[in-house]
């Protein structure tokens, strides 16, 4: 069993991207077991309410994350939807702790060539934190 994290946020394509990268460990033979990880940062509001004010008040209602779980569903990859707050990139190091994943599966942006040499906060602080093997996927559109 291969326990991959794949922490998303609201990004749909980069949140694919990263799916995409899981659902193709499994059609190469691998059993592949997710956690997909949301950590809410303040940012998130629903349009339900006219106000927009209301706060999401489970992951599965984020767009990307429903969206993650239909590419895991249509790939046949169990897995658990978890959720989280404050510290981005800590709660994706505790949590791939937690589960004791095998790997963490982040959404990057697409950069230039120079910017390649660079990672985003998020992305740069949980390579230089974790000891677990991390991939770093990026959406085709970006």
């Amino acid at each position: 069993m291969h326990r991959v994290l794949l922490p998303v946020h609201l990004n749909v394509e980069r949140a694919l991207s990263q799916a995409n990268f899981v659902a193709g460990l499994a059609d190469e033979g691998a059993t592949v077991e997710a956690d997909v990880l949301f950590v809410f940062t303040g940012e998130e509001r629903s349009p339900d309410t006219p106000d927009e004010m209301k706060r999401f008040d489970s992951p599965t209602r984020i767009d990307a994350v429903r969206r993650v779980m239909e590419v895991l569903d249509d790939a046949g990859v169990d897995y658990h939807v978890r959720e989280n707050s404050g510290e981005v990139a800590q709660d994706i190091i505790d949590d791939a702790d937690e589960i004791d994943a095998d790997q963490i599966v982040i959404g990057g942006r697409k950069r230039s060539p120079a910017g390649k040499l660079l990672f985003g906060s998020v992305s740069q602080e949980v390579l230089l934190n974790t000891d677990r093997p991390v991939t770093v996927t990026t959406a085709e559109s970006e």
